[in-house]
C-alpha cells in the first residue's frame, strides 16, 4: 500500500510506507547486474558499501537486502574487506585466496539477488536469483584468470596493480 495524498485522514497510515510494487523491473534488473558483478570481483566491499549507503539513506535497497545497513553487518563486511586487501598483495596466496572465495562470491552474489527480489513472484525470484549468482561467476572467474596469468610474473608490480583494481 503506497502514502497517497488522502493518507492524511487514515490514522493508522505512515507517511513512510513504500510500494513496493513501485520498483520497476529495470530498477532490479540494473541493481542485480551491479550489485553480482561487484560481489564477484570483492563481495565484502560490497556489501559493506550497500550496507553504508542504506545505513545512511542514501540509497534504499529493495526487498530484504536492506538488512545489509545494520552495523554489525557493515563492520564485520569492513574487517573482511581489509583481510582481503592484504591477502590480495601476496603472489600464490592471493590464488588460493580466490579459488576458496569461489565458494563465498558466486553465492552471496546469488543470495543478495535472491534478496534484492522479494517482492517477485517464486519463478521470477528464481531468474533474477540465477542471473545473480551467473554473474558474479563470470565476474570472478574473469579475475581469478587475470591472477593465474600475472601471479607467475617474477616482479611484485604487477600483482600488487592488479590486486589494487579488481
Amino acid at each position: 500500500m503506497s502514502a497517497g495524498p488522502d493518507c492524511a485522514h487514515r490514522p493508522n497510515v505512515s507517511l513512510l510506507l513504500v510500494d513496493v510494487l513501485s520498483i520497476s523491473p529495470g530498477t532490479i534488473a540494473s541493481l542485480v547486474i551491479a550489485v553480482s558483478f561487484a560481489a564477484g570481483l570483492n563481495v565484502y566491499a560490497t556489501v559493506c558499501t550497500l550496507g553504508i549507503l542504506a545505513h545512511f539513506n542514501w540509497v534504499e535497497l529493495p526487498g530484504s537486502l536492506g538488512a545489509l545497513a545494520n552495523p554489525w553487518i557493515i563492520g564485520v563486511s569492513g574487517l573482511l574487506f581489509l583481510a582481503e586487501l592484504f591477502a590480495d598483495k601476496i603472489p600464490g596466496f592471493d590464488l588460493l585466496w580466490n579459488a576458496l572465495h569461489t565458494f563465498i562470491r558466486v553465492p552471496a552474489a546469488a543470495l543478495m539477488a535472491y534478496a534484492a527480489s522479494s517482492h517477485l513472484t517464486p519463478p521470477q525470484q528464481l531468474l533474477v536469483t540465477v542471473a545473480g549468482g551467473l554473474i558474479a561467476a563470470i565476474a570472478h572467474s574473469s579475475k581469478t584468470a587475470a591472477r593465474v596469468l600475472v601471479t607467475p610474473s617474477p616482479e611484485p608490480v604487477s600483482n600488487i596493480a592488479l590486486s589494487s583494481v579488481a
